[in-house]
């Protein structure tokens, strides 16, 4: 099995706009950092970081270039992610919720993208997968009425995206599909609180006897398998693979989370002492020292999973080769890695850093709440990734979950 972090077929003209990116959203961490506690307070990100990541251009990231996007890779969306983690992860997660389900709505057909963006191009879309509510067919699309949490990115948003169940003649499930709606036709039900990504307003839409037109659904089943509605096959993003897409966008804001908690604890350690001991300062500790080195290796193994999973992905998409079950596998599993070393990081600089890391003045507990909340993402739960790729080396496919 080869080992890639980028895709073969990446340019300079790629890499160089991939440096600019992530460059724009380094700039915004000091910003994002101030503004974290009042995020986390408000229980939303202040609309200050949104317009600041609206006027660098990081909301377009995955919108189709026909509406002024950017289409870049998965490497650049996992690496804008984690800088703007590094600053807050709430805002960093929204952000990222945003952008995938930009990517969900290119999948559309034509109409449903004019529909989303043809007057508006910069319209945000919010997005929860789960078909938790109920739909009735109707001529010329569907009925639907429900709920659906956790909906985060919908305080920003003009635009969701939601599951529904599509039954078949005997009542059962037939089918599920994912459908466009505009936020005017929903409202916000207030219900999330929550210990960490308090400020992602993660709250749940409902929806009661909306009509969605059969140009604004397409089908999980078929979506899964590589196919899906828009027109524009020559657009490579999306012709990425689903499940991959979905579980792996979701590693960047841990790898951020856990290299702000890396960069905070080395900042420190010179000024702080060690209670008890004979050391005047943390950094003279070897089993400072030694933690430092753990967490660190566990940060950059955190890294290689997932821009290797990124790389399977880019890389597939720009052959046109649609990733078959085990390679779509390997990616969740090597999204659940990247999780779990990530987590495992912060918890390790935690106990490095002392007690006071849990102070509510200390952004370590933020940080720390933040990646323990969002690491139990059902997409992304690390030992279901597992099973999933034990399954496959094993030659058994599809036992586990349908979301691979």
């Amino acid at each position: 099995m080869s080992i890639i972090l980028d895709r073969p077929s990446a340019t300079d003209v790629d890499r160089e706009l991939r440096a600019d990116l992530v460059g724009r959203a380094t700039k915004l961490v000091p910003l994002l950092a101030a503004n974290a506690q009042r995020s986390e307070d408000d229980r939303r990100v202040v609309e200050e970081n949104i317009t600041a990541i609206e006027e660098a251009g990081l909301f377009s990231i995955m919108r189709p270039k026909r509406f002024g996007g950017l289409e870049v890779d998965f490497r650049t969306k996992l690496e804008v992610s984690r800088e703007l983690a590094r600053g807050c992860g709430s805002t960093s997660w929204v952000t990222t919720l945003m952008n995938v389900c930009a990517w969900f709505t290119g999948l559309f057909g034509e109409q449903a993208q004019q529909d989303v963006w043809g007057e508006h191009p910069g319209n945000r879309v919010a997005g929860v997968l789960a078909p938790t509510a109920q739909a009735r067919a109707v001529d010329g699309g569907y009925v639907v009425t429900g709920k659906w949490g956790w909906a985060s990115g919908s305080a920003h948003s003009q635009w969701a995206l939601v599951g529904i169940p599509i039954l078949g003649a005997d009542g059962e499930v037939a089918d599920q599909k994912l459908v466009l709606v505009p936020m005017s036709d929903l409202t916000i039900e207030d219900t999330w609180f929550v210990a960490g990504m308090k400020g992602t307003a993660s709250n749940t839409l409902v929806a009661d006897e909306i009509f969605v037109p059969e140009h604004r659904c397409i089908s999980v089943v078929t979506a899964i398998q590589g196919e899906v509605a828009t027109p524009f096959t020559g657009e490579t993003l999306y012709r990425s693979a689903f499940v991959p897409v979905a579980a792996l966008v979701l590693a960047g804001p841990q790898l951020g989370l856990a290299q702000a908690a890396l960069d905070l604890v080395i900042e420190k350690a010179p000024k702080r002492s060690i209670s008890y001991t004979f050391y005047g300062t943390q950094t003279e500790a070897p089993t400072v020292q030694l933690a430092l080195a753990k967490a660190a290796s566990l940060i950059d193994s955190a890294h290689l999973h997932a821009y290797r999973a990124a790389a399977e992905i880019d890389d597939a998409a720009h052959r046109g080769v649609y990733p078959d079950y085990d390679a779509r596998a390997l990616v969740r599993m090597d999204t659940g890695a990247a999780v779990t070393y990530a987590r495992e990081a912060i918890r390790t600089l935690m106990s490095a850093h002392g007690a006071s890391s849990f102070a509510e003045s200390s952004p370590l507990q933020r940080i720390w709440r933040d990646s323990e909340t969002a690491s139990r993402h059902a997409v992304v739960n690390p030992e279901i990734s597992t099973e999933v790729y034990g399954t496959s080396l094993l030659g058994i496919r599809g036992s586990v979950t349908a979301l691979v």
